[in-house]
């Protein structure tokens, strides 16, 4: 299955990626940002700050769905989550990604 057609875990996730030491939580899903290194545009399934510390904007993580290593919580999910998934799945239907 192609990791942008999978469900999206919800906000407040919990997750260790591949090969890292720190917690990162899910702030964000479905965000494109400029690679300040190649300076593209790159749309990427999550964005995450480290945990415990919150939201830093200079270290703001951007990650794909298969970075993820392990998924330590699950963040709370509702009627809106899942209306959220569903319109967020038509919506990547439309992209070229």
């Amino acid at each position: 299955m192609d990791a942008h057609t999978q469900e999206m875990l919800p906000l407040g996730t919990i997750v260790y990626l591949q090969e890292g030491t720190q917690k990162l939580m899910i702030i964000g899903r479905g965000v494109l940002y400029t690679d300040e290194e190649s300076q593209t545009d790159k749309f990427m399934d999550y964005m995450g700050c480290l945990y415990p510390e919150g939201i830093d904007p200079k270290k703001t993580i951007f990650f794909n769905q298969e970075d993820i290593d392990q998924v330590v919580f699950k963040g709370y999910s509702d009627e809106s989550e899942t209306r959220f998934q569903e319109a967020y799945s038509k919506w990547l239907q439309g992209l070229q990604i």
